[in-house]
């Protein structure tokens, strides 16, 4: 079974400068990755001031939908199913991650891991129902600290081993904040995943040699991070049980318009 994967922090459905809406853009955008599944981090599942200022007819065309932005993003697309996590509450509204699939959500959870008052943070675990068996697809979102994200990864760790035993296929995608990529070899240590771009190199001994040493300088995951120039690699997808064929980051000044981070997309074959 073939599997194409993204993951993109859509910035509450504003653009990084100016806070303008991009609800209506995002859509066609991800539209574009022709991905089976995508994992969305930062969704607005319901912001009434924005709704107010921006979902008025008045204004000719609604900038912001009525739905929840992860239920208008899977509205009249390949992906019928879609999840959310609710993470972050205030006044007005709340955000979390979601996940879009064209498979059958089988069960979903959300796993609060916030480490302090400051920083709601969730994991969103869904089970998709696929033609080869089901796929454990966990959204993750850590925080911006090295202390938060060491423990929240601890207990992302505890929830994989718990939801998904006997080495059952997983993705896990996100946004990890890991700037300084400290948290993979744990990851693969602890779970048995690889990184999507680390394991893109060959197989030959100096492949591995090469592969080793970037793991080791942080070098391994791409950059995404301020979207207009990525310098920062925060944001990863990891698998287990599948091959990785493809893994890319989409640049461009389309993509710098629409969040401050840009999104991966990575073509899968189940092993």
């Amino acid at each position: 079974m073939k599997l194409r994967v993204a993951t993109y922090n859509i910035h509450k459905g504003v653009s990084a400068i100016r806070a303008e809406p991009r609800v209506l853009a995002l859509k066609q955008a991800i539209g574009m990755f022709d991905a089976d599944v995508v994992f969305l981090q930062e969704v607005q599942g319901k912001h009434d001031l924005k709704a107010a200022k921006y979902g008025a007819e008045q204004l000719g065309h609604k900038h912001w939908p009525a739905a929840a932005q992860h239920e208008f993003f899977a509205g009249e697309s390949r992906h019928l199913h879609a999840a959310y996590g609710m993470n972050a509450i205030y006044d007005h509204g709340h955000h979390g991650n979601a996940l879009l699939s064209a498979f059958p959500i089988a069960n979903q959870a959300n796993h609060d891991v916030s480490d302090h008052a400051y920083e709601q943070r969730g994991i969103l675990h869904c089970v998709l129902h696929t033609p080869s068996g089901p796929v454990h697809c966990y959204v993750v979102h850590l925080g911006l600290f090295e202390g938060s994200r060491r423990r929240q990864t601890q207990a992302l760790i505890a929830a994989v081993r718990e939801s998904a035993p006997n080495g059952e296929p997983v993705v896990i995608a996100g946004d990890f904040n890991d700037w300084r990529n400290t948290l993979s070899e744990e990851l693969r240590n602890a779970l048995g995943v690889v990184e999507a771009f680390d394991e893109l190199g060959g197989n030959s001994a100096l492949d591995d040699i090469l592969r080793k040493l970037r793991r080791n300088s942080g070098m391994a995951p791409a950059r995404t991070f301020p979207a207009g120039l990525p310098f920062f690699r925060l944001d990863r997808i990891y698998v287990r049980g599948f091959k990785v064929e493809t893994a890319e980051v989409m640049h461009g000044s389309l993509w710098a318009k629409l969040s401050d981070h840009a999104p991966i997309v990575a073509s899968l074959t189940l092993a």
